[in-house]
């Protein structure tokens, strides 16, 4: 139930390197030629780039199933290649942002997103995976301002999922009211967000509004997207509110489905305060 993402920044020699190569072969194709025998050059037009965009997309396109698979170093060469065929292509800068912070290069993560900024800066992929890594590293006024920016661009689809990551990153930072507020504009947009509705549930319950918390609680454990954390959780909620029988049956699903889980050993042990 917890989101993952980024780290911290060094100069990137790869990234250098990289941009380097691509103006290379640029330069190689487009410089004058020589006397009697040399090739004849061409003036470069915009289908050149369209076609130098369609192979940095194909690579991408690759680059995004090995992330995914959590295949991260074969990921890596498939966006080193979409960089080399398009080095102006904002969005493999933020892939390759996303899968150096997966590796733990936050040095490398931060720079990729800042040039997926410079290169694009209504990119509210960028803003929101830039925002998290901010707030990873304790830098959490930077990660709101972009998190904001983010909300902010009309078109973005993923409104939610970035409020979502803005309540979990406020309540890190000990801002429990605010984070409740944006974990339920997040919720309104998308109440099956079980990682939305385990956080409002959490935050409720830390400050003692178990009804609330129940009922946010309830929803995801009667759901197929409850694990062992929503189920503990929904048992600390009831115990609180003394419903002896809404605990056992709880306990019983967690005792089923995740017999080796540390939230049992907690349950068994009644460490209802940890």
């Amino acid at each position: 139930m917890k989101t993952l993402p980024p780290r911290r920044p060094r100069v990137s020699l790869a990234l250098t390197a990289l941009a380097l190569a691509g103006s290379a072969l640029l330069a190689g194709c487009a410089a004058p030629g020589g006397g009697a025998g040399a090739a004849p050059t061409e003036l470069a037009t915009h289908m050149d780039d369209s076609a130098a965009r369609r192979r940095a997309e194909t690579h991408l396109a690759l680059a995004s199933g090995y992330y995914e698979n959590g295949q991260y170093p074969v990921a890596l060469e498939a966006v080193k290649a979409a960089l080399q065929a398009d080095p102006s292509y904002p969005k493999a800068y933020d892939v390759a942002g996303s899968i150096y912070a997966a590796m733990g290069d936050n040095a490398r993560a931060f720079t990729h997103f800042n040039r997926a900024l410079e290169l694009d800066p209504q990119d509210a992929n960028a803003m929101h995976n830039l925002g998290w890594l901010q707030c990873q590293t304790g830098r959490y006024a930077e990660a709101q301002a972009l998190f904001e920016r983010a909300v902010a661009v009309p078109a973005y689809l993923g409104r939610a999922n970035t409020l979502m990551v803005q309540g979990i990153c406020q309540a890190r930072a000990g801002q429990a009211r605010q984070a409740e507020a944006t974990l339920m504009r997040s919720y309104e947009l998308d109440a099956g967000n079980p990682v939305t509705a385990y956080n409002l549930a959490l935050l409720l319950f830390q400050r003692g509004d178990n009804e609330r918390a129940r009922f946010y609680i309830r929803r995801l454990n009667n759901s197929e997207l409850a694990n062992a954390q929503s189920l503990w959780l929904g048992i600390k909620v009831e115990q609180r509110l003394n419903d002896r029988k809404a605990m056992e049956q709880l306990a019983g699903q967690l005792r089923r489905r995740f017999p080796a889980s540390n939230e049992l050993i907690s349950y068994e042990r009644g460490r209802f305060d940890e």
